[in-house]
């Protein structure tokens, strides 16, 4: 598998090849920075875990050079700081017992610049060597820009694919907004409640993030929490963690589709809904 950038990596655990290692991936995680994996892709790390027919790989696009930087890292370069995320992301490879981490090491304006097809390139590229059933990857109501710029490089990897070999399934997940807010009828809501200690080894792996002034693993596993609790307001809770996602698959089915207009559908029956209500109580 040829990468553009010359310090992309591809990080393999169990030291397996790394043909046969990228070949047996079932589910695949695309996101921008590191640890935006283990933040929305949970469902598809524990579907694997500890299984022998299903293996989870990772695929971080950025090179993690522009992070915030507080205490011990305070001094760092962004060489240093770049450093730093890829020896997490390896250990949070480790950790959830992945079949690949991939590390493309692009600059965020890369991914932002719909002119540059590195990123898109190197996706189709890791796309061939897994053929993956099930791909998570940024929302497109993300408040981020980086996020939503790997979803829109994904898209393009996805659709330079035969339709023989397109994934199954691919589902935008949440980081920077939530997606509580999609009506229930279009919520893909994940039980994550399954062991909790392994999510919060995966979260608490990215210490630069979470002692350089981001609480990111209590943040994250109390939205899942919350979420698991507010899903249902007259049942019972069925789950200690939930996560949600927007079904991107018809970006998959039909090459006409974009990702735009899918957020735009989802914002449209929110809003319809609200008003429905607001008709149906207001007489």
């Amino acid at each position: 598998m040829q990468l553009s950038h010359p310090t992309a990596e591809v990080f393999i655990p169990d030291d397996v090849a790394v043909p046969e290692a990228l070949a047996r991936t079932t589910h695949l995680a695309v996101g921008a920075h590191q640890d935006d994996l283990e933040i929305m892709a949970y469902d598809g790390i524990i579907a694997c875990f500890q299984q022998r027919d299903r293996w989870f790989s990772g695929v971080v696009v950025t090179n993690g050079g522009g992070s915030p930087r507080a205490g011990v890292y305070a001094d760092n370069t962004d060489e240093d700081m770049m450093a730093v995320r890829r020896k997490e992301q390896k250990k949070a490879a480790f950790v959830g017992e992945y079949a690949a981490q991939v590390l493309l090491n692009h600059p965020s304006a890369a991914v932002k610049d719909s002119a540059n097809t590195a990123v898109a390139d190197d996706l189709t590229a890791v796309l061939e060597a897994t053929q993956p059933d099930v791909v998570y990857t940024h929302n497109p109501a993300d408040k981020h820009d980086t996020h939503v710029g790997v979803t829109l490089r994904l898209v393009d990897a996805i659709r330079r694919l035969p339709a023989t070999s397109r994934p199954k399934k691919l589902y935008g997940c949440e980081v920077w907004r939530d997606l509580d807010w999609i009506i229930d009828a279009d919520k893909v809501a994940f039980d994550v409640s399954r062991h909790e200690n392994l999510q919060a080894s995966l979260l608490g792996i990215f210490d630069s993030q979470v002692s350089g002034g981001k609480r990111y693993d209590l943040a994250t596993l109390g939205r899942r929490r919350a979420h698991a609790t507010y899903h249902a307001s007259h049942d019972v809770d069925t789950a200690t963690g939930m996560t949600f996602a927007m079904d991107l698959t018809p970006l998959i089915e039909d090459d006409t589709r974009t990702l735009r207009e899918i957020a735009q559908e989802h914002i449209q029956r929110f809003a319809d809904e609200i008003n429905e209500r607001f008709q149906k109580l207001s007489g």
